[in-house]
This record gives structure tokens, sequence and C-alpha cells, in this order.
């Protein structure tokens, strides 16, 4: 670590004042996760299960970049891994640097995120260094959480909802500069305040998939959930279906939850979901080659009826994508909604559109969530009533390690990667709020 940088660790760890903050140098280059342009036919011809990230994900350093109007300087305490993180670093299902090329033509500020390496990661929670002109309501020193809806507002189609915005980017998928590195570029407008009881690895890993599954669960462009639904959640225990687990629950639904082992199952129960169906141990199997199995199909929507008291699902939380879907248009009830993203089995849906048409049920696209949805989802972290899913956090130099496991699904919840803070278990300045959720917030470390 730079001279520089041990400088702002310092000032963070102290609690410094916005003016010192703004006294302190700041470093000509950081050390970042990186993949490189010219490594993108790396995995030409090797199955994707077998890609690994730790051939591809590079720490560089790499130069501080501009400042732009709207736009602050952020010292990453720690980030996340996703799987758009392990998308970017396998090159699939196009390799990152055609988004760069693309957006690097739409102006000048632009333009700096086309460079011959990528920097990754659409999560961070650290401290404001510097705000770009046009910035009032955030200022250096103060302690914030990234989301990563990435976008200008210059079209009116993002003004009711900046999800539908055309210039609307994932950060550090589809922008440079993201969170696996000491030092990230943002939007001002990404900004949320960091939770006061968790730590910066803790709170760094909720602000995608958290957000995401409020817009997809709760919020009214998703499934709208109201109390006395039933919630089909599949991978209930992951990143993302932790988090739908925990909004059905407080919301006054009823979730099904479906895992892949024992061990997860007991996750999800010790979240307070009583519904659980292992899918992996109950042996269902919802293809035959290339044909969907009905009768397994029928065999899990009657466990579904079973565990529920003879209700299908009002709304099925979906996002493994090929390998579930048309499953989930199956056990939906009649007038039922799907709710889908991701595709983390493939994005190639087949579905016998018979149960969706003649049954009125619905599929509704989601994508992440507008600012008001992310700031929603930090709001409740922020008060004790959502909890962080982490299971591990890896050093800075191990994000391929990190990106590997995400990869392999071995992991549980979400796995941190620590940037600029030297361990974890730092950045707590509520420990009385941490003290009264200590067992949920640690429910995923064992």
């Amino acid at each position: 670590m730079s001279a520089a940088m041990q400088s702002i660790v310092e000032a963070i760890e102290g609690r410094a004042s916005s003016q010192a903050f703004l006294s302190l140098a700041l470093p000509k280059a950081f050390r970042a996760a990186t993949t490189h342009r010219d490594e993108q036919k790396l995995f030409e011809g090797i199955p994707s299960a077998e890609k690994d990230p730790r051939k591809s994900l590079h720490v560089d350093e790499v130069p501080l970049p501009e400042l732009g109007p709207s736009e602050a300087l952020v010292a990453v305490m720690a980030s996340a891994i996703n799987f758009n993180t392990v998308w970017s670093a396998i090159f699939e299902p196009l390799p990152t640097f055609l988004f760069l090329e693309r957006n690097g033509r739409r102006s000048a500020l632009w333009k700096r995120h086309d460079l011959p390496y990528h920097i990754l990661g659409s999560d961070a929670a650290g401290v404001v260094l510097r705000t770009g002109p046009g910035v009032s309501k955030w200022k250096a020193g103060d302690r914030v959480v990234v989301h990563c809806n990435y976008v200008d507002l210059e079209e009116p189609e993002g003004h009711d909802d900046a999800m539908l915005d055309p210039g609307q980017t994932i950060w550090g998928f589809e922008t440079n500069f993201g969170g696996l590195a000491e030092l990230c570029l943002v939007k001002a407008n990404q900004l949320m305040p960091k939770p006061e009881h968790l730590t910066w690895e803790e709170a760094a890993c909720n602000g995608l998939v958290n957000s995401t599954a409020y817009r997809q669960l709760v919020s009214k462009h998703g499934g709208a959930m109201k109390q006395g639904d039933v919630v089909l959640i599949w991978g209930a225990s992951g990143g993302l279906g932790g988090y739908a687990t925990q909004y059905a629950l407080n919301g006054g639904a009823y979730p099904v939850g479906v895992v892949s082992s024992p061990h997860r199952a007991e996750i999800v129960r010790k979240l307070g979901c009583d519904w659980v169906i292992d899918r992996k141990t109950e042996g269902y199997k919802f293809w035959s080659g290339d044909e969907m199995n009905m009768k397994e199909m029928r065999r899990f929507g009657a466990r579904i009826r079973e565990l529920s008291g003879g209700d299908d699902p009002d709304i099925v939380f979906e996002h493994p994508g090929r390998e579930t879907f048309a499953t989930s248009v199956f056990v939906a009830r009649r007038g039922g909604t799907i709710v889908t993203c991701a595709s983390t089995s493939g994005y190639n849906h087949v579905y016998d559109n018979r149960y969706l048409w003649m049954n009125l049920k619905r599929i509704i696209g989601s994508h992440f969530a507008n600012y008001r949805e992310a700031w929603e989802a930090n709001r409740l972290v922020c008060k004790g009533v959502i909890h962080p899913t982490l299971s591990k956090a890896y050093p800075l130099e191990e994000a391929g390690q990190a990106a590997l496991d995400v990869h392999r699904n071995v992991h549980d919840g979400k796995i941190g990667v620590l940037c600029l803070a030297p361990h974890e278990g730092l950045g707590v300045t509520n420990p009385e709020l941490r003290e009264r959720h200590l067992g949920r917030i640690r429910l995923y470390r064992g």
C-alpha cells in the first residue's frame, strides 16, 4: 500500500473531519482487480464451467481517473463478488470491453472508461474522498455504500423509472472504475449511507443483491408482494435469494425456499422460513435431456401445496433461468406472477406457453433497481430489519479465487473482498444496534 493510501486509511480509522480528508494528497495510482482487453480470447474453446477467473483477474496498479461533474471518488474499504463479476472475468456472454467501447463513444467523460483494462466490481463500502462540480448532498469523509445503477438521466424515459433510461448501465460491469479496487469512481446518485452497525465487508455485500431483491419482489415495478402471498424462492439461501426470503418474511408473505443441500436448508430455516424444499435431496430433475419433465414438475408443485396447505405460489422469485424457468411457469397459481432476472443457469428459457396463457399468468422482467428502490432497501438494512448474507471475505489479492467460488457455487450467501480494510471487523459505529442483531448478522458466518 502506498504512503498516500496509508494516510487515507488512517484518516478513515480515525474518523477524521471532512476538511482533514480534503487536505490529504490523492495517490497518482491505486490497486484494482482488472481484466485485460488483450486476453478476451483467453478461454476460447473451454466449457463455461471450466473457465477459471483466477487466470483472467489481475491486481494491477492503475492511474487515478479524472473526476467529472456530479461524481465522487470513494476510498473502498470493502467490495463483493456478484455473478456479473464472474461473467466479466470469463468474458461471457460477451466480453465487457464491448460495453466500454460502445459507451466510450457517448461523450468525452465516457471516453475515460474505454481503456485496455476493466476495473470490475458492482459493490463497495467506503468513504468519500472528493466530489465533483454539482455535488451538494455528499462531502469528503462521508461513510457510504454504493449501488450500481449508473445513469445520466438525460432522457425522458428515465424520469419515471431510471431503469428504463436508454443510457442506463451497471457500474463495474458496463462501466469502468468499479468497486474491486482501493479507489472507485461513481456518480453521486449512487451513494447511500453506510449502515452504522455493520463492518465494511458486511456493508459492502448488500448493494447489488439487496436492491435487486427489493425491486424484484417488493416494488410496484416487480412482484408488488402483499401480506399473505405464497412466494416460491429459488436459491433461497443465496446472495440474492437470502434477501428475498427476508423480504417475504418481513412483508407478511409465506416463503417456500428452494435450496440445494441440507446445510443450505438449515440456513433458510434459521432465517425464519418454515417451508423448505431441498431439491437435490428430494431428487427433482426438471429436464430429461432437452425435454421438459412434466412428471417432475407436477411432483414439485404437489410438494409446494403440501407445505403451503394447498396453495400454489402467488409469486415465483426466479433467477436460475433455463434450468428452473419452465417449472416456475408451471407451478405459479392461476393469475400468478413469475418475476425473473439473472438466468445464472442459462439465458435461453424454454417453457410450455399453455400454462402461461391459459392460466392468465404474467412474466415480469426485473433488472437491478432505481435509486429510490435501492435507497429504501438500504434503509431497511440501516434499521436492522434486513441483514447481510456475507459468508466469507478474501483480500483483494485473491479476488480471482473469490470469483471462482461464486462461479462454482461453493459459497453461501455473498463473498466479500477486503480492499483498503486491513482486516475484517472494522467500520462499526453503532455497537448497540449490532449487538441487538448480531445473531442475524453472523448467520452466514457459521
